[in-house]
This record gives structure tokens, C-alpha cells and sequence, in this order.
């Protein structure tokens, strides 16, 4: 049957004392909508839907880069969470299956509990996904009859008996569209708050002979983000499951609680990760790669038996192939180091393609901006780059040649030679002495003035 999603992402988020809407606030270095979303596509929804209002704008730019056939509609006012959810009704005009509700600011429902309700579905008209919560606290409470969901009930309509209840309601509903939108149509704003709730939905399939009930998941799934707090401690929650995912490939990291992942970061078994080390968004590293301390990667592919770092910064279009070396306070951009080639101290390698066993000298830079535009460098395979050689793009060294340390190379080199590209030393016999010996006399002058 097919399925569509509808993720909520209209709040604002008062209590995170943010201009950003709240959804967009990142774990993993991807916005909390983004984490949503993925769980839905688990589901392999014919339709996705989502429901934006405070900075609509940013909201759809942010959905549409994770999947540019999302449909993004506005809820202009905050009136609950049913009138949300009806906003996608056009949207979803012609329609048929089921309609999943999930909301943006709860990253960590997993694929599988999503599979679960649907599976649900096939006995049930309405099914809530709940949790048993060691401190209820103010969540909504599912009220059962045996295996049935008899009624949601918000913490400030229940009475005392029902506040002592521990099933607690996610929030996540999945039903027949177009059941769904018949049972919102029915739903009245006498509560309360003076809000329309979705949870009513659940009484109103009960009072039509509709049936509803719950699949249950880890409390730890349905963590919502409302403070920076809260997402501080979700940064934490998502940061161990990374790790203790990574131990469990293979992966060798000394030190985990140090290393900080990223929400798409690959890491192949028999990898070394040393301690402190950040992956930013776009990382692949390979099986028996080295990432040594305190090393940075964004956007950057590292291949089997590479090493990198320590103190090492690959930027976005890094691409080292096997066997190549990024040493300590280097960094590396939108740059190729073939198999073997060395870049292993103080260095900046950008827009360039460094080939096969090329030994990259320690101080060298390529010159890649211009101020408007980028240049690119070539290195030929097996070329020696002398300490400190400024490499002026565009420019290209040829295999097996050589600079001079020092060298500013602003021409082509061939094949096989050394250029040198520096000015001629000039030695002036005691002229330093003197010159000091003036230095120093003007000074103890200036400092008996004053």
C-alpha cells in the first residue's frame, strides 16, 4: 500500500531563545528535520509532506535540499497540532493509503518502529506509537482496554487516575489518509488550551467503531527537542549510538567519548581513529585508513592505507587515494593526492592534483586565488616540491622534477628538471654587526629621553 508522510516543522521554538526555527537546529551536523525525515524514509513514502510556519522560507530550502520532491505547505496560524496536520490535505488531494504523522523536532524515531505501525495497520484503523517513560511527567497518556486504545488524554485534561498511567503518547500517528483528515474534520478545540489536538482523534475512531491501538517503542526514540539543553543532550545520545555503531563495524577508536561524528560520517572496518577527531558532513574513510589526533574532515574521501594527521584539515573535495600521507598542520581542498604521494607538514594544498608518490615539501603552498577566481596546480608523479616552493597557479610540475626550497614557480616545469626560482644571496662581510651595533644606539638613546 503506498504511504505518505506528514512531519510537522511549523513551531518556533520560544524556548530555544533562537532567530533559527526549531527544526532546524542540528544533531549531527544536520538540521533535526533532517533526521526526521530520514526515519520516514524508511518507509519509501510515495508522498512526503512537510508542514512549515515560523521562517517557512528556510524551512522548505532545508527540506527541498534533502529531497527536492518534498511538498512544503505553510500553517499561517498555531492552532494544534490537527489543524497542522489538515494543512496537507491538498497536498495530498487524490491520495490513497496510509499517512504517517512524525514531527521534525523528534529526531530519533527509528525506521523499524515506523515499519512496526504500519505492519499495525493492517488489524487497526488507527495506530499511536507510545512509550513507557520512567518519569510520565507531563506527556500524554494512552488510556487502554486490554490491546485496545480506547483515548489520548493531554496531561492537563487528565485526572489523577489517568495522570498515573506510564504509557505515554509519541505524538506519531498513522491511519488511512483519508480516514485521517474525516476524524480531524470532526475535532473541536474544548480543552484546555483551546488548541485542536490531534490525540482526539483516537476517541473519535473509538465513537465511530473505528479501532486504534498502540506500538510501543524505547522512550529514548521519541526524545523531543525543545531547549538548548535538550538538544545538547541529544548531540550526547546521538554521539554514543555513532560510536558504539562504529566500535561494533570494526573500527579501532582509542579514545570514543573524543571523537565527534557527523550525522553521514563512514567510517570501513580495521580504521584507526585517534583521539579528537571531528568529522563534519560528507566523510568517507576506508578500511584500514589512519586519522590520527586532533584532525578535521569535511566533504573528503580518505582510501585504504591512508594516513592522516595528526593536527591535519581536509576540506570539502579532499581526495586522497591509497597510501597517501596528510601530516600535521596541513590542509588539504578541492585537492587529488595520488597513490603514495606526500604532503606531510605545514603545508596548503588547494585545486590541485598531486600524482602517484610526489613528495610534497614542508612550507609549500599552492597560490590558488587570484582574489576573483581559482587556479588549479598539477604535480606529476613521483616530483620532489623543496620546502617553502610557493606554486603559483595555474601551474604545472612535471613527473619526476624538482624545485628549489624556497622556489616561487610561476612557469610550467618539464619532465625531469629542477627549477629554481629564487633571488641570488648576497653576503655584505660585518655589515651585520654594524648595523646592530646602530640598532642598539638608537634605542638607549630613545630610552634616556624619556
Amino acid at each position: 500500500m503506498a504511504t505518505a508522510l506528514i512531519v510537522l516543522a511549523a513551531g518556533k521554538g520560544t524556548r530555544m531563545q533562537s532567530d533559527l526555527p526549531k527544526v532546524l537546529h542540528p544533531i549531527g551536523a544536520a538540521p533535526l528535520l533532517l533526521h526526521a525525515l530520514s526515519a520516514g524514509g524508511a518507509l519509501d513514502p510515495d508522498r512526503t509532506v512537510v508542514v512549515a510556519g515560523h521562517g517557512a522560507d528556510l524551512v522548505e530550502k532545508s527540506a527541498l535540499t534533502f529531497d527536492d520532491r518534498i511538498t512544503v505547505v505553510r500553517q499561517t496560524e498555531q492552532l494544534g497540532t490537527a489543524h497542522a496536520v489538515a494543512q496537507a490535505r491538498p497536498a495530498l488531494d487524490g491520495f490513497t493509503g496510509d499517512a504517517v504523522v512524525l514531527y521534525g523536532d523528534t529526531p530519533f524515531i527509528t525506521g523499524e518502529t515506523l515499519e512496526a505501525m504500519i505492519a499495525a495497520r493492517a488489524d487497526h484503523d488507527v495506530v499511536v506509537l507510545g512509550f513507557r517513560a520512567a518519569d510520565p511527567g507531563r506527556y500524554g497518556r494512552l488510556v487502554m482496554d486490554g490491546d485496545a486504545l480506547s483515548a489520548i488524554v493531554e496531561f492537563k485534561d487528565a485526572d489523577d487516575a489517568t495522570r498515573a498511567i506510564d504509557l505515554c503518547n509519541s505524538g506519531v500517528i498513522a491511519a488511512d489518509a483519508d480516514t485521517l483528515f474525516s476524524l480531524i474534520d470532526a475535532v473541536g478545540n474544548d480543552n484546555a488550551s483551546g488548541e485542536y489536538y490531534l490525540t482526539d482523534i483516537v476517541g473519535l475512531a473509538r465513537a465511530r467503531g473505528l479501532s486504534a491501538t498502540v506500538v510501543t517503542c524505547d522512550e529514548s526514540e521519541t526524545l523531543g527537542i525543545n531547549t538548548r539543553a535538550e538538544l545538547a543532550n541529544a548531540e550526547a545520545a546521538f554521539q554514543t549510538r555513532m560510536r558504539a555503531q562504529a566500535l561494533e563495524d570494526g573500527v579501532t577508536i582509542p579514545a570514543p567519548d573524543t571523537v565527534i561524528f557527523a550525522h553521514d560520517t563512514y567510517v570501513g572496518a580495521d580504521a584507526l581513529i585517534e583521539p579528537y577527531v571531528v568529522f563534519a558532513p560528507g566523510v568517507t574513510v576506508e578500511s584500514g585508513a589512519t586519522i590520527r589526533a586532533f584532525s578535521h574532515l569535511e566533504g573528503c574521501h580518505v582510501s585504504r592505507g591512508a594516513v592522516v594527521g595528526p593536527y591535519a584539515r581536509l576540506r570539502p573535495g579532499a581526495e586522497l587515494a591509497e597510501n597517501a600521507k596528510v601530516g600535521n598542520f596541513t590542509e588539504i581542498k578541492n585537492a587529488t593526492l595520488a597513490e603514495g604521494a606526500k604532503v606531510n607538514h605545514l603545508s596548503y594544498i588547494g585545486d590541485a592534483a598531486i600524482g602517484a608518490r610526489a613528495n610534497i615539501g614542508a612550507g609549500t603552498i599552492t597560490c590558488n586565488y587570484d582574489g576573483v577566481f581559482k587556479y588549479r596546480t598539477t604535480v606529476g608523479d613521483d616530483a620532489f616540491i623543496g620546502s617553502n616552493t610557493m606554486l603559483v597557479a595555474p601551474v604545472t610540475v612535471g613527473d619526476r622534477a624538482l624545485t628549489g626550497s624556497g622556489s616561487v614557480i610561476t612557469q610550467d616545469i618539464p619532465a625531469e628538471a629542477l627549477a629554481i626560482a629564487r633571488a641570488r644571496q648576497i653576503n655584505k662581510p660585518g655589515l651585520a654587526r654594524r648595523l646592530m651595533d646602530k640598532l642598539k644606539a638608537l634605542k638607549a638613546a630613545k630610552t634616556k629621553d624619556h
